[in-house]
């Protein structure tokens, strides 16, 4: 396993127990205006991150789409066209080398003169098509790299517009998906924010329990399943190799859950009956993050790399929905709105600083 996948599921497990248990065990009175602060801070964290990093890593990786095996062949005889143009070798020893580079094409099983022309044909095929065509002497070797060649150019502008729709589509319903499934468990009740449930309990009941619409065990696996979606963000990330663009997203996903944490810790305490019970829920919502850190990071690094964007792209959507939703109701409030405000540009700010730091010292990518 990946030293690194332990050693980020076990910041994530820390921070995760830490902020909750706090006001648990040491007695910490909740200060609903800090935790605003820091939830507004972390917004702005998780906003930059999606639409500076994650969605354009995403993206990125996305694109190389289930066709790769074929664009990297299309590489690979390009340059060995590239030699023939420039009478490095000739046309025959340019035939040879690319029927090394397909494997030999006596897999290809050509079966007539339409399997060139065959959309359904993958580029391997039809250029073993071509060199059999050489081969049976039906034309001769010059002809064959000029067909290759139309063949590479003709799988280029296909693959170019196929991937400016379908792959596009695909990208913005990963994103999307992301979305609404933080919304849909937001309006089914099982939702993530609890920053706003425990304030001004006592003005409103004349003590410290509040009442909630759904049950405790529902919102707190609503918290959990965010939890798992963070390490699904941070597990995909570490399946790229890519280690800046994994710091980045673990720093996001760590300055969020903070707040986060110390949010179902001072619910819980309202909540629950016993205190094994609130940090049964803390040591539950925890541990989710850094199990899917595991998961994820191992079962995502044996996919294609198109795969590993469009789960970077679901966590991108699901940050965006948690982002907006845990600032947007302050942000509305006119005695709150200009302080939420800015709390999310304090937010911002730190990850652009960040990563203009990165881009200096040459860490990885920044965009």
């Amino acid at each position: 396993m990946d030293t690194n996948l332990i050693v980020f599921a076990a910041m994530t497990l820390i921070i995760g127990l830490v902020c909750g248990l706090a006001p648990i065990f040491s007695g910490i009175k909740n200060d609903k205006n800090r935790l605003k602060q820091l939830t507004g801070i972390a917004a702005g964290i998780i906003i930059a991150s999606a639409m500076l990093v994650v969605i354009p890593e995403g993206y990125e990786l996305a694109m190389t789409d289930e066709h790769g095996t074929d664009d990297a062949l299309a590489g690979s005889v390009a340059l060995v066209i590239l030699e023939v143009d420039h009478g490095d070798i000739n046309a025959t020893t340019g035939i040879e080398e690319i029927e090394g580079l397909i494997g030999g094409h006596g897999e290809h099983g050509h079966e007539g003169e339409d399997e060139e022309h065959d959309s359904g044909a993958s580029l391997s095929d039809s250029i073993g098509a071509v060199i059999e065509e050489v081969e049976d002497g039906d034309i001769n070797a010059t002809t064959g790299i000029e067909e290759i060649e139309e063949l590479i150019s003709s799988h280029s502008h296909e693959e170019e517009s196929h991937d400016d729709h379908a792959s596009g589509i695909l990208m913005g319903a990963a994103i999307i998906a992301g979305f609404l499934l933080m919304f849909i468990l937001e309006g089914s009740g099982i939702g993530h924010a609890v920053h706003e449930e425990h304030h001004d309990h006592e003005q409103g009941h004349g003590h410290g329990h509040v009442h909630h619409a759904a049950a405790g065990g529902l919102l707190v696996f609503g918290l959990t399943l965010h939890a798992a979606t963070d390490g699904v963000a941070i597990g995909a990330a570490a399946a790229t190799g890519d280690f800046a663009l994994t710091i980045t997203v673990l720093l996001a996903v760590l300055i969020h859950k903070g707040p986060a944490a110390f949010s179902l810790g001072v619910f819980s305490t309202h909540e629950r009956e016993e205190r094994k019970d609130s940090v049964r829920d803390v040591v539950i919502f925890s541990l989710a993050t850094p199990v899917m850190i595991i998961i994820a990071g191992l079962a995502l690094a044996e996919l294609e790399t198109h795969m590993i964007g469009l789960a970077m792209l679901f966590s991108a959507g699901t940050f965006l929905y948690v982002a907006t939703v845990d600032t947007l109701p302050d942000i509305h409030n006119p005695e709150t709105g200009k302080k939420a405000m800015v709390h999310v540009l304090i937010g911002v700010a730190i990850l652009v600083v960040l990563l203009l730091i990165a881009n200096t010292l040459d860490l990885g990518h920044a965009h």
